[in-house]
Parts: structure tokens; sequence; C-alpha cells
């Protein structure tokens, strides 16, 4: 599916596909880019490419098939956890984020779930922008849940209208 980004410059779009574990390695090498104190290794794609059907992965690429960003769920029934949700440094604030949610709750609307939710760091205001501009709210904190930094983890929901996509 090719999806033409807000906020791209002209004739700029990405590309979604589900994860392939051809993507593993490089998915890896971002993740220590992105998360340097909580990046996932190798052998954690991994065992997440192994939780399907109930885990679901998909990556964005740009037009020559470059790897941008990525995004996973967790579908437990009426709930799924958004597991994950990245774009690569270079690829910031071009609306890859919004493509990669939006899909993810429309791949939960999909199964069926009441609500999405997910965990952000306190101290990272784009991602709680994005969060909010998404319509997700805030129902707890996790205090002193991401280390180093002992920084509070902010749980936040999207209530999501069954049969909605």
């Amino acid at each position: 599916m090719t999806v033409a980004q807000p906020e791209a410059r002209p004739g700029e779009e990405v590309v979604l596909r589900d994860l392939e574990w051809t993507d593993l390695a490089h998915l890896a090498e971002l993740e220590q880019q992105l998360f340097v104190d909580d990046a996932w290794t190798e052998a954690t794609w991994w065992s997440e490419l192994a939780g399907r059907p109930r885990r679901d992965y998909v990556v964005a690429t740009a037009p020559d098939g470059t790897i941008v960003g990525y995004a996973g769920l967790d579908v437990a029934g009426d709930v799924a956890d958004v597991m994950t949700i990245a774009t690569d440094p270079s690829h910031q604030g071009r609306g890859t984020g919004r493509v990669l949610l939006a899909e993810l709750v429309r791949r939960a609307t999909l199964r069926g779930v009441a609500s999405v939710l997910l965990e952000v760091r306190a101290d990272n205001d784009a991602a709680r922008r994005l969060y909010d501009r998404a319509g997700f709210e805030v129902i707890s904190v996790r205090r002193r849940y991401y280390q180093p930094g002992d920084v509070d983890a902010l749980v936040m929901r999207l209530l999501v209208a069954k049969g909605d996509t």
C-alpha cells in the first residue's frame, strides 16, 4: 500500500508492507540509533516475528525500498497494544509516524478491538503530540518506568469504534 504523507515534499510517499525476516538486522540497527538504552536486539525482533498472528508488524519504505519507519501491534482479545513505532532520524517530521500509527489502528480495528493502548516516555514530546492528535488520552502513569533516568511512562488509550476502517 502506497501512502502519500501530508507533510511530505511533492512526489514523496511511503510504501507500507508487512515486516519480513530479511528486515530484522536493519531494524536492530535503527533501534540502536533511536532507543540507545532500550533498543531491541535482532534476537528480540526474531521473537516478535515469531509471535504472529497475535503480533502484527509493518514497515514504511521510501520509493527506493529503504526502510524509513516501522511499527508493531499486539492484539489480545478486544485490546491491542502498540509495541513499537519509530521513524528513521533522516525521515522524521514528514508524517511517517502518523501513517504508521493510522495503519496500526486500522489493523486493530479490522481485528475487532475495542481499544488500542500504548506507553510513551513522558519526556518524548514529539511522540506525545502524535498520539494526542490521533485521539489517544492518558489513562495512567507508570512512575520511573524508563531507565536510566527514571523517566515516567504515560499509558495512553484510544477507544476504537468496531468496524471503522
